[in-house]
């Protein structure tokens, strides 16, 4: 109740204040939710900027020259992508393998229970399905998610091969919230690579394979279904004991994602800087000469139908396969039947078919047809493999490497060493971020006046700009009363248009308020997967929007001349964008305030939130070097407030 009357009076006070002042909540309600920008601009400039920031493929005329291409972009992806920061130690790490029980199959096969680290206490689940009568050499099979995987196995198993059933980060045993694939990224705010524990679980999987005695490693196959057929393309390519590949549904080139949202997929798939090296057409093209299936679905209700999805990677990858004078080892099918998301019948005889031809050249008796055994399907609980408890998973992974990051906390106390620390700590920061310098242009979009309040609205397109492949435009609303005696620019969580109460209260203290939806706020939200892209492309969000914000600021204090402003946030990702734009602007920021702001960006990980629901609060490497106290020592001596 005491709470209720509080509000009740706060609320009063704002009014009194504003209608004292000449300003109408209601009618600064109405200025706040007009829409500025078209519906489409948003969307057309994360394209354009996506379309300029992906790796193209080179011209290449021979095997040769492709060959050192390919070391390159190996090394590369490996070092600069999957293996930074404490994964490097990750992947030398020894890890163990611990052989479980044995439960009866069907006819002709038997299943092993088995359990292994993907690294060090991080245990994932898998099935064996071995065939009775084993002699010699045999192919082996790694089937990886998304869909159960039983009948695939078990045809393999029946054919004489030996098949492992991977468990997988996010789906079955492992399909808890730790686990979720958006929680990757609170690894990669500690400056390791959140996608290391998904390509290590591969790689070790395919240890396990190969160490059996009957596993021939001239004939290893992988293959899976949407997430799987990402597993497929991603390990296949760089992991080159792979010899067979058939990935299903489960990727298309990052260009072709860029404008097909249902495409945009899971953080694993687009990992942060990927894109700067390498596209997935570079990686079907690095599978050249080995054989490849790639299967798509005609009518995917989920995302990556063949109809453009499909031909991107093929031109790709066909010249590349002439070269080696393979090109018949570069297949593709699409199912018509059902010929949604699926790895089913039609598509499983497709591999088999690929199997047969590439691991049983000339054999008659290898058939293609599937070999009927749903009655042999197990029921999930018998399938079970016991995993140790506790089980790190990627948030407990994440929460071990913040202990004992930023790894330099120290903040000089004495005036002469906090300004060489500062300008050192700018260079690092800006570094860190990718910060660009935007210019800016100011596009009016419109004016109202108030009755005889003498209260002005003017709304602005603000254009910024760098280079032709990066164009980006902020709508603002600027609101007056009278004649301001400062300026303030507001920013929100929730958008402008949700903060009528607060931009109410700073007119009434005598404020010029310019409310603005950087990039993914408000009016500019866009697709939640399209920032993760945009880090994968070499941006950080964070920056960008930060840059913004500085530019922003500079034409308000000096193209305007209205001196140093101040900025207000509402949330904590408005807030980390304040304090980072405050930190590195020095002239056009006279402070911040911050309500609902984060004491400690180690908050996002004790909320357990997703790159979905705070993309900036996830950028890559920031935690290592900076948390709020040495990004608010940066805006020093100017003033810093937590409301």
């Amino acid at each position: 109740m005491q709470n209720r009357t509080r509000l009740a009076a706060t609320a009063l006070t704002i009014w009194l204040a504003a209608a004292f002042a000449g300003a109408d909540p209601a009618r600064v309600d109405t200025l706040l939710q007009k829409r500025i920008l078209d519906c489409n601009l948003v969307r057309t400039e994360v394209e354009n900027y996506l379309d300029n920031h992906v790796a193209a493929m080179p011209k290449v005329e021979s095997v040769a020259q492709w060959e050192k291409i390919i070391k390159d972009l190996r090394r590369d992806l490996l070092d600069q992508v999957i293996f930074r920061g404490e994964a490097a130690r990750w992947r030398e790490a020894p890890y163990r393998v611990d052989w479980l029980e044995t439960i009866p199959g069907g006819p002709g096969y038997h299943i092993r229970k088995l359990r292994f680290e993907a690294l060090p206490g991080f245990w994932i689940p898998a099935l064996l399905y071995l065939p009775d009568k084993l002699s010699g050499k045999v192919p082996v099979v790694l089937n990886v998610a998304y869909e159960p995987k039983q009948m695939r196995c078990i045809n393999l198993a029946k054919r004489g091969l030996i098949a492992l059933n991977l468990g997988w980060i996010g789906m079955g045993q492992l399909g808890t919230a730790g686990y979720d694939h958006y929680r990757l990224n609170q690894i990669d705010l500690c400056g390791t690579s959140g996608v290391a524990p998904f390509f290590l679980s591969m790689t070790r999987a395919l240890d396990i394979l190969l160490a059996l005695p009957n596993a021939d490693p001239s004939r290893v196959a992988m293959a899976g279904l949407s997430g799987g057929g990402w597993q497929t393309i991603f390990c296949s390519s760089l992991d080159p004991r792979v010899e067979l590949a058939n990935p299903v549904a489960g990727f298309s080139d990052f260009k072709t994602r860029a404008h097909f949202q249902e495409d945009l997929g899971d953080s694993e798939q687009a990992p942060v800087d990927m894109a700067v090296i390498a596209d997935y057409t570079h990686l079907v093209a690095m599978r050249a000469p080995k054989p490849i299936l790639l299967t798509y679905n005609s009518k995917d209700d989920c995302c990556f139908a063949s109809g453009h999805a499909l031909a991107p990677l093929l031109a790709a990858g066909q010249p590349i396969y002439q070269l080696y004078g393979r090109p018949e080892s570069l297949r593709s099918h699409v199912n018509e039947d059902p010929g949604t998301h699926n790895f089913l019948k039609d598509n499983r005889q497709a591999f088999y078919r690929m199997v047969g031809d590439f691991f049983y050249p000339g054999d008659k008796n290898f058939s293609a047809d599937e070999i009927e055994s749903a009655s042999e399907a197990k029921k999930p609980q018998d399938l079970l493999v016991t995993l140790p408890e506790p089980n790190l998973d990627l948030h407990s992974l994440a929460v071990g490497l913040a202990k004992a990051l930023p790894r330099d906390p120290a903040i000089p106390s004495n005036r002469t060493a906090i300004a060489g620390w500062q300008k050192e700590r700018r260079a690092l920061l800006s570094r860190l971020l990718r910060i660009k310098d935007y210019r800016l242009a100011d596009e009016p979009a419109g004016r109202e006046r108030g009755g005889d309040a003498a209260e002005a609205a003017v709304f602005w397109r603000l254009r910024l700009e760098n280079g032709p492949g990066e164009q980006w435009t902020a709508p603002a609303a600027e609101i007056t009363i009278g004649d301001p005696k400062s300026t303030v620019i507001l920013l929100s969580d929730k958008g402008r248009a949700s903060a009528a109460p607060e931009v109410s209260r700073l007119l009434a203290g005598g404020a010029r308020v310019l409310a603005v939806d950087l990039f993914n706020f408000g009016e500019t939200a866009t697709h939640t997967r399209y920032p993760i892209h945009i880090a994968c492309s070499g941006g950080r969000p964070l920056g960008i929007e930060a840059a913004h914000l500085a530019a922003i600021s500079r034409w308000l204090a000096k193209g305007r001349g209205f001196g140093p402003v101040r900025i207000i946030s509402l949330g904590p990702r408005s807030g980390l964008i304040a304090l980072v734009a405050a930190g590195l602007e020095e002239a056009s920021i006279a402070g911040v305030e911050f309500d609902k702001g984060l004491k400690s960006l180690k908050e996002a990980l004790d909320r357990n939130l997703t790159v979905e629901d705070a993309p900036e609060l996830f950028t890559f490497g920031l935690l290592e070097k900076f948390d709020i106290p040495q990004l608010a020592a940066l805006v020093s001596p100017r003033p810093v407030v937590w409301k």
